[in-house]
């Protein structure tokens, strides 16, 4: 085959991909929760209760109304505890996905967060594990992982705010390739759309990853802000639920009770970079 042949395929295989991305639209995405109900399908459990004097069920999961422009929204306000309570490691909640991402698929997620005060220690994300791994994992339970924090490490590194991914070395926060310097901290009050494009294929296959994009803040459009953030654990098993968890820290050196607001949950099969909301 002559290299003019091979150079047209590449180009043909390059726009058939294009062409797959941009069919899909908001009409594809599959609801997971948009709070404007109950949550009567959430589950949310303490599992590293540490407060003192104790504090049964200290974690603050509730819908809450917002005035938009023309009619009342709902979204789901998450704290680990009430200011001045300390000690609740792990706030967990969990929802089940309306359908498993199997072994081999690409999904895309879109959600919208809105940080209601740092300081704050706030991680989401999707899980492979039933609820009572979950619940005995906590952060080892995440698989594609989303994380919001002011808090310092344990080596002395002093995150600020910005939205972070993981990666094999920890986590990283997402990036303005424009600038070629890490994005700014997430505004207080501030809603930022977020999608993650979930690759649940195995490790061999250069699966067990998720690219990320960001409008919102900086971001005036939707931007791509980390490409290849690594899952967690990397079990290959199927994605079944959406999971967030938040810490106040220990009660030594606690990070802080500042709520991180969620709303618009959505899934989509394949690469969706439309807005279901729209």
């Amino acid at each position: 085959m002559s290299s003019k042949h091979i150079l047209f395929l590449c180009l043909f295989s390059t726009l058939s991909a294009c062409s797959n991305i941009q069919k899909n639209t908001s009409s594809d995405w599959l609801l997971i929760d948009d709070f404007e109900h109950s949550l009567s399908k959430w589950q949310s459990v303490d599992t590293q209760n540490e407060t003192k004097p104790q504090v049964k069920n200290p974690q603050i999961t509730v819908i809450q109304p917002e005035q938009a422009i023309a009619s009342v929204n709902h979204y789901l306000l998450k704290k680990p505890a009430a200011e001045g309570i300390v000690g609740n490691r792990k706030a967990l909640s969990y929802t089940k996905l309306p359908l498993a991402v199997e072994v081999g698929q690409t999904y895309t997620f879109y959600i919208r967060i809105n940080v209601a005060a740092f300081p704050n220690n706030h991680a989401f994300g999707l899980s492979n594990l039933t609820p009572e791994l979950i619940n005995k994992h906590a952060y080892d339970a995440f698989e594609p992982t989303l994380r919001v924090t002011d808090k310092t490490e344990s080596n002395g590194l002093v995150n600020d705010g910005a939205l972070m991914v993981k990666t094999d070395s920890g986590y990283s926060n997402i990036q303005n390739y424009t600038t070629k310097q890490s994005a700014k901290p997430l505004q207080t009050n501030t809603w930022y759309d977020v999608w993650y494009v979930v690759n649940n294929a195995a490790v061999s296959e250069q699966g067990q990853q998720y690219d990320v994009y960001v409008k919102g803040g900086e971001f005036s459009k939707q931007t791509l802000v980390y490409k290849n953030a690594q899952f967690r654990m990397k079990r290959e098993q199927p994605l079944i639920y959406f999971l967030a968890n938040c810490n106040t820290g220990p009660i030594k050196k606690p990070y802080g009770n500042g709520g991180l607001k969620y709303d618009d949950l959505y899934m989509s099969e394949g690469i969706n970079l439309s807005n279901p909301t729209q």
